[in-house]
């Protein structure tokens, strides 16, 4: 019986310790900026907007700050959102940023 080689399991093994060691940088809780959060190139394919700083100018609120974002009624805000995104609400666009995010973070995407 003749034997054979298999390789890249060496590739393999390297690529899912990286994947198991960003995966315990991301346990627990972490602030995110929202520029991290949403970055320009996921701005560009869901929004009409260029920046988070470009939606909340074309928004119509003022938001210089932290509380002049939570300030906003959440309905006006979901209105708004779904009008120039591809989401029903905020809370969804939150969600897929997330999800995109983690991915970025994993070293998936």
């Amino acid at each position: 019986m003749s034997g054979f080689e298999m390789r890249g399991f060496d590739e393999l093994k390297k690529k899912l310790k990286q994947l198991g060691d960003n995966a315990k940088a991301l346990d627990g809780t972490h602030a995110v900026q929202l520029n991290d959060l949403f970055p320009t190139a996921f701005l560009q394919r869901y929004t009409e907007f260029q920046s988070v700083e470009d939606m909340f100018e074309k928004s119509g609120f003022k938001v210089s700050s932290p509380e002049d974002f939570k300030n906003i009624p959440d309905a006006e805000w979901d209105a708004f959102i779904q009008k120039h995104t591809r989401f029903p609400s905020w809370e969804k666009m939150q969600e897929k940023a997330a999800a995109e995010l983690m991915s970025r973070k994993l070293g998936l995407k």
